[in-house]
């Protein structure tokens, strides 16, 4: 029985560049809403001899996942899982359907998934550095465990605490940073509760990435840009080696914590604000001066 990763969101974007990282010994089933994008992409893994198959699911609907989980199982032993999957605040989406997708898809993977493991195997979330954008203050932390004993009054309390903002798409970054920092929340909470059964959690919180939804988000996101250490987006190839590193089952002491990987930039941000600030006048200056 061959082994099988699977990565939810893996239709393009970092997701695929992980897929295309799969040991040739190994299935990998990438999965995502966009039939179109799924093909395309199990094209690319197969012109590269992978053993490949897509899977359409919405990982909003716990029901879809089960399917999506069992179908996995029918094709080998679960041996690595990447939920990738996940909606950025400037797509056309509700608070709600934010925190379904981000927060709630994150339950139904590790839940469904987790069913059918065994010891030695993995499961990686992904979060965002926007999980750290927001003060300590504000994270309604005592609402998270809602989202496994009842769905329907976490929404509700999330949705209510981002109605303080008017403006929509502020109100979706809010909702955005609530839901990354939850991922991050319940991944630590999943492994020391799955690490009990020998499924390794970990979660990884990139920063702005060049890729399509990455790209969408510049325009608001973009000034953390000026604080990484190297002053770039990251790349897809980058995020995606990063992940499978971490899903990769030999790196198995790695558990229980959110890898943050944004090139430096929420640390940038937090530690050298001023040498960064004084940096960046002094090259806007500069750039005025040329002219």
């Amino acid at each position: 029985m061959k082994n099988v990763l699977v990565i939810t969101g893996g239709g393009s974007g970092m997701g695929l560049e992980a897929a295309k990282l799969t040991p040739k010994e190994k299935i990998v089933i990438i999965s995502g809403r966009t039939e179109s994008k799924l093909q395309s992409a199990l094209k690319e893994l197969k012109d590269l001899g992978l053993e490949a198959y897509a899977y359409a699911c919405d990982t909003s609907n716990r029901e879809s996942v089960k399917a999506l989980a069992e179908y996995a199982s029918s094709l080998g032993e679960i041996k690595n899982v990447i939920n990738a999957a996940g909606v950025s605040p400037a797509m056309n989406v509700t608070p709600e359907q934010i925190l379904r997708i981000n927060s709630l898809g994150t339950v139904y993977v590790n839940e469904e998934f987790s069913k059918l493991m065994k010891p030695g195997s993995v499961i990686v979330d992904v979060s965002s550095n926007s999980a750290y954008q927001m003060p300590g203050f504000m994270i309604p932390k005592k609402v998270y465990p809602l989202a496994i004993t009842d769905e329907n009054k976490f929404l509700a309390k999330m949705v209510k605490k981002t109605n303080i903002v008017k403006d929509p798409y502020i109100k979706n970054g809010m909702t955005y940073a609530f839901s990354k920092n939850f991922v991050c929340w319940y991944a630590q909470k999943s492994a020391f509760e799955l690490g009990l059964k020998g499924i390794r959690v970990v979660s990884l919180s990139p920063g702005l990435i060049a890729t399509p939804m990455g790209n969408l988000e510049k325009g608001s996101g973009g000034f953390l840009i000026p604080y990484s250490a190297e002053e770039r987006m990251g790349k897809p190839e980058e995020l995606g080696y990063a992940l499978a590193t971490l899903a990769d089952e030999r790196n198995g002491y790695l558990a229980g914590v959110d890898v943050l990987c944004d090139g430096g930039s929420t640390y940038g941000q937090k530690v050298f604000k001023k040498y960064k600030k004084a940096e960046i006048k002094a090259a806007q200056k500069a750039a005025k001066e040329k002219k």
